[in-house]
C-alpha cells in the first residue's frame, strides 16, 4: 500500500498530512463505503480540529451524514463504531509527536480496517474515482454527546472491579495530555481506586511530555509513584490505546515483561496468542510454560487482528494478543488495543500482589532500543540494504518477516523500518545488559555509515 501504513496514515501536519489530503482521503472512503453514515473521532491535537472538519467535508461530499464524536480515546470511537454499526474516521497520530496527525480507518464492526479493505479505499484515493452528491443530497453533520461516558460505562460494564476495589489501590496516572484524560481518570475512580495525575489536562501542545509512553518520557510518573506512595503509575499514549506501568517503588516496567504477566494470567494450554516479529523472549517463555502456542506477524495491529480473525475463525481461542509497546487486545472483550482496559486487567493482579512481584519473573532480560531518522528516500534505502547485508553475514538464525531479526540463541536484535515515522527502528535483547546494547549499537553504526556515504 502506498498510503496506509502498519496504523493508518500519518505526517507532520499541514506538510505531509494537509487537510487537502485527509478531505480525499474522506472522500475515498465515503465513496469505497458507500453508507448512510459516518463517525469522525480526534484525539486532543492541536491540528485535530481542522483536520476532523475537513474529513466531514469530504464525507458530506459524496452524500454521507457525518456524526461528530469530539475528542475520544481510539478504542472510545471503536466501541461508538460498533455500537453504531457505522464506520468511524479516527484523526489521530496515536504516539507520535506532537506536530505530526494521522487518519485512522474503523469498519462498522468497531476493528480497524483489514488490508484489503484498506486497499480499496486507497484505490479509489489514487484513482480520485469519488462518488460526488448533488448539492441537495449532500450529507448532514450532527455533534454527538455522551460518547466519552458511555465509553466508561462500558469499560466498567466489562471490568471485574470488585477485586480492585477491595485493595483500594492508589493509581498515579500520566494520560500524556491525550484523549485518555478525559476518560481514564473517571474510569479508575469508578474502579474504586483513589486517582492522582500528572499531565493529566487535555493539550494537544503535549506541554508535559511527548505522546509515547517510553521510559525517557515518563520520569514525572515514577516521581509521583513515589511521592504518593502509590501501588502502580499507568501511562498512555496520544489517543489511549496504550497502557505502560511503573511499579511500586517508581521504577519502569517494561512492556514486554507486563504483556508476558498478563499473558501468563490468561493463557491455558492449547491457547494460541499473537505477537509481532520484534517478540520478547519472555512472551515466548510463558507460551511454552503453560503449552501454548505463538504466532507472529509483521509490527503493527492491523496485522495482529487480521491474524486473531483467521486463528478464531479456524476455531482456536485466542484470550491475549499484543505487543510490547503497551498495545494489548483481548479478543472476547472487543478486538482493539484498549489501554483502560488493559489497565483494568492489570490492576486485578495488582490487587492480590504488588506489580514488582507480579513481573519478577519477567525481569531477566534487559532491552535496547535506538532510531536513526533519514531525511531521503536514499538514505532509508541505504540502511536497510546496509541492515541485509550485515544480516546475511551474521552467524545467526534471519528472520525477515518485517525488518531483520537476528536472532543469536541467547540475545537477538532487529533493524525495521518504522510504519509511522521517518525512521529505521532498532530493536535488541539478551539476558545481559551489555549483550543487547552490543548488537543494537552494532546494528546502528552499521545503518549510521550507511547513511553518511548515501
Amino acid at each position: 500500500m502506498q498510503v496506509f501504513g502498519s496504523s493508518g496514515t500519518r505526517g507532520v501536519a499541514n506538510e505531509e498530512l494537509t487537510p487537502e489530503f485527509v478531505l480525499r482521503v474522506a472522500k475515498a472512503a465515503g465513496t469505497a463505503w458507500g453508507v448512510d453514515r459516518v463517525g469522525i473521532a480526534r484525539d486532543t491535537r492541536y491540528t485535530g480540529r481542522m483536520l476532523a472538519d475537513a474529513a466531514a467535508s469530504g464525507l458530506a461530499s459524496t452524500g454521507t451524514d457525518v456524526d461528530r464524536l469530539g475528542i475520544v480515546p481510539t478504542p472510545g470511537a471503536q466501541a461508538y463504531a460498533d455500537r453504531e454499526r457505522i464506520p468511524v474516521i479516527v484523526i489521530t497520530a496515536s504516539h507520535n509527536p506532537p506536530q505530526y496527525n494521522g487518519v485512522k480507518l474503523v469498519g462498522s464492526d468497531g476493528i480497524e480496517l483489514a488490508v484489503s479493505d484498506l486497499e480499496e479505499i486507497e484505490q479509489v484515493l489514487l484513482a480520485e474515482g469519488f462518488d460526488v452528491a448533488p448539492w441537495n443530497r449532500t450529507g448532514r453533520v450532527r455533534e454527538v454527546e455522551g460518547v466519552r461516558a458511555t465509553y466508561v460505562d462500558e469499560l466498567l460494564a466489562a471490568a471485574e472491579s470488585e477485586a480492585v476495589a477491595d485493595a483500594d489501590l492508589t493509581v498515579a496516572l500520566d494520560p500524556g495530555h491525550g484523549a485518555g484524560a478525559l476518560t481514564s481518570p473517571e474510569f479508575f475512580r469508578e474502579l474504586g481506586c483513589r486517582v492522582v495525575t500528572v499531565n493529566g489536562q487535555p493539550d494537544g501542545h503535549f506541554p508535559g511530555r511527548d505522546p509515547e509512553p517510553v521510559p525517557e518520557n515518563l520520569e514525572d510518573l515514577g516521581q509521583l509513584v513515589r511521592a504518593t506512595d502509590a501501588d502502580v503509575g499507568i501511562a498512555h499514549d496520544g489517543d489511549a490505546d496504550r497502557a505502560i506501568f511503573y511499579d511500586e517503588t517508581g521504577e519502569y516496567v517494561e512492556g514486554d515483561a507486563a504483556l508476558a504477566a498478563l499473558a501468563a494470567a490468561e493463557l491455558e494450554a492449547g491457547d494460541t496468542t499473537v505477537s509481532a516479529v520484534n517478540v520478547s523472549q519472555r512472551l515466548v517463555d510463558v507460551v511454552n510454560e503453560v503449552g501454548a502456542d505463538l504466532e507472529l506477524t509483521p509490527i503493527g495491529s492491523t496485522n495482529i487482528i487480521t491474524r486473531i480473525e483467521e486463528l478464531e475463525a479456524n476455531g482456536q481461542r485466542v484470550p491475549i494478543a499484543g505487543e510490547g509497546n503497551g498495545g494489548i487486545f483481548f479478543p472476547a472483550y472487543r478486538l482493539t488495543r484498549d489501554g483502560a482496559f488493559t489497565a483494568a486487567r492489570f490492576l486485578e493482579l495488582v490487587a492480590r500482589r504488588p506489580v514488582s512481584e507480579i513481573v519478577a519473573p519477567y525481569d531477566d532480560y534487559a532491552n535496547v532500543r535506538h532510531n536513526i531518522e533519514y531525511e531521503s528516500t536514499a538514505e532509508r534505502d541505504a540502511m536497510l540494504d546496509a541492515a541485509a547485508n550485515h544480516a546475511h553475514a551474521a552467524d545467526a538464525e534471519l528472520n525477515t518477516r518485517d525488518g531483520y531479526r537476528l536472532d543469536h540463541g541467547d540475545a537477538w536484535v532487529l533493524a525495521r523500518p518504522s510504519g509511522t515515522e521517518p525512521l529505521v527502528r532498532i530493536y535488541a535483547e539478551a539476558r545481559n545488559a551489555d549483550r543487547a546494547r552490543e548488537l543494537a549499537d552494532e546494528m546502528y553504526e552499521t545503518l549510521a555509515e550507511a547513511k553518511a556515504e548515501a
